[in-house]
């Protein structure tokens, strides 16, 4: 007979033991929510220096009229006196500072942003360093110099550029932000979809979890915040900001102004008039504005700056700049911009500190004192509107005390959360040596076509971000993954 009983299976041998430390969490090899995590984890070693340098230097920025003078006051206070009520001509304050410096070229000077402050005359010296002067208004008494890249907001303001190392520290500073962006969004993901999560870690008294959950909170409140901050500033960035102006330019806008009284004599623009570190005192907008001439008389008699001696043909000179611009309707404090040439122009700049819409700029003739030409915010294209509407914003100076303690909390909420994810970090490392305790998940690339729009989109949005991202899949397909130290030391999956 035929037996029809199943053959017995062979015992099935035991399942070999991980090697210690090497315990994969249930579901770490897949998940959406595990491989955002990983990318959070490893995009912070990029961003979290750039932006604690930004937010950092952004603070200092926002305060520097506070700090400045409280550190300088022998340079920036000044003071009425019985026998000196009033201002004093700034012709006058300008005499007395070519008396003390003969062999400077004064470049630019700006009003005293308020009662108690001194005049500051921007100067260029014979070696070419820049220099700014302090002028006491009341007494005309220079009180002396110092160069403005190295006071500490001069110093925050470069290292908000560019780390002060040129080209190389711009292109740090935008591939930082644009991980930034991506990190931001990856952190509202992790926060949302971990809610339950950090609840119940609370609930169980677990280690940490209170950082963790202070950290998400904070970081939700501060994201779109800095994701506005972080879009912003991209104008200001080498290569982003160059492509987007070319490509406004193709399409017949600018992020910039045209001085249409100007375009017929494009010698130089507006931000070449003043030295570096006074290009904020120019209107984002209007700082590629180009500078218009004056008409040369026949016998100039050796004008200088605009200033005129007798029987000299010149009649204009700095105040009378100030007083066509104060008629012109601009918001003080003023900058202007003394010509540099024999047909130079005086340039008025009404900053409006507070309100980008009433940004204007008037350029008067040195000779016979009339308008060259003027332009503000109504000539701007759109584009250019836009724009310096979020600089305001960026800079906590467009809405007025309620954008400027936005920005200073901003800035404090991004500087926790670039000190509380590291420490979450810190508390929850191996206690091994051989690897970085990161997250472990990939992104289901394969079953989620939107999400791969996503970061196509983002990676051509932000070129940067895209080129860097190439370059990581390919340095993990190529390298880390056929390296087992690597591969162990990343956890890579």
């Amino acid at each position: 007979m035929t037996d029809l009983r199943a053959p017995e299976r062979a015992p099935t041998p035991p399942t070999p033991p991980r090697p210690p430390g090497r315990t994969r969490p249930k579901g770490s090899g897949s998940g959406l929510f595990r491989a955002v995590w990983r990318w959070h984890f490893f995009a912070s070693f990029v961003v979290v220096p750039v932006l604690l340098v930004l937010a950092t230097t952004g603070l200092i920025y926002l305060f520097r009229f506070e700090l400045e003078p409280m550190l300088h006051p022998d340079l920036m206070k000044a003071e009425p006196s019985a026998t000196q009520p009033a201002a004093q001509p700034y012709s006058a304050q300008l005499a007395a500072v070519r008396s003390a410096y003969p062999d400077a070229t004064v470049v630019s000077l700006a009003e005293p942003r308020e009662e108690g402050r001194s005049t500051v005359f921007s100067v260029t010296m014979p070696d070419g360093e820049g220099r700014d002067v302090f002028v006491d208004p009341f007494a005309v008494e220079v009180l002396g110099s110092m160069d403005p890249d190295t006071t500490l907001s001069g110093t925050a303001v470069r290292l908000h550029a560019d780390l002060m190392a040129g080209r190389v520290g711009d292109a740090v500073m935008e591939l930082g932000a644009c991980w930034a962006i991506v990190m931001a969004v990856t952190g509202y993901y992790l926060f949302l979809r971990g809610r339950r999560a950090r609840k119940r870690l609370a609930r169980s008294g677990r280690k940490g979890a209170k950082l963790r959950g202070r950290h998400g909170v904070v970081g939700a409140v501060v994201g779109l915040g800095l994701l506005f901050l972080l879009v912003s500033g991209l104008p200001w960035t080498g290569f982003w900001g160059a492509q987007v102006q070319s490509l406004a330019t193709s399409q017949g806008s600018s992020l910039w102004s045209t001085d249409h009284g100007a375009a017929s004599s494009p010698l130089s623009t507006l931000d070449e008039s003043l030295p570096h570190s006074h290009a904020q005192d120019i209107p984002w907008a209007q700082q590629k504005g180009d500078v218009p001439t004056s008409e040369v008389p026949e016998d100039t008699g050796g004008a200088r700056g605009g200033e005129h001696g007798e029987g000299e043909v010149n009649v204009a000179n700095v105040d009378t700049a100030v007083a066509v611009a104060e008629r012109e309707g601009l918001r003080r404090p003023f900058t202007v911009a003394l010509p540099a040439t024999d047909d130079g122009v005086f340039s008025v700049i009404g900053y409006a500190f507070d309100a980008p819409s009433d940004e204007q700029t008037v350029h008067v003739d040195r000779y016979g004192g009339q308008v060259v030409s003027t332009y503000g915010f109504d000539d701007y294209p759109a584009l250019a509107k836009v724009v310096a509407q979020g600089i305001g914003l960026h800079e906590g100076r467009s809405l007025g005390l309620w954008s400027f303690w936005g920005a200073a909390l901003m800035c404090l909420g991004v500087i926790f959360s670039c000190v509380t994810g590291p420490l979450m970090w810190w508390r929850r490392r191996p206690k091994r040596h051989g690897s970085v305790a990161a997250p472990r998940g990939r992104m289901p690339l394969r079953s989620s076509p939107v999400l791969v729009v996503g970061i196509v989109a983002l990676g051509v949005l932000l070129p940067f971000f895209g080129i860097s991202l190439l370059a990581v899949l390919l340095l993990d397909q190529l390298v880390l993954r056929r390296v087992p130290a690597l591969a162990g030391w990343f956890d890579s999956v």
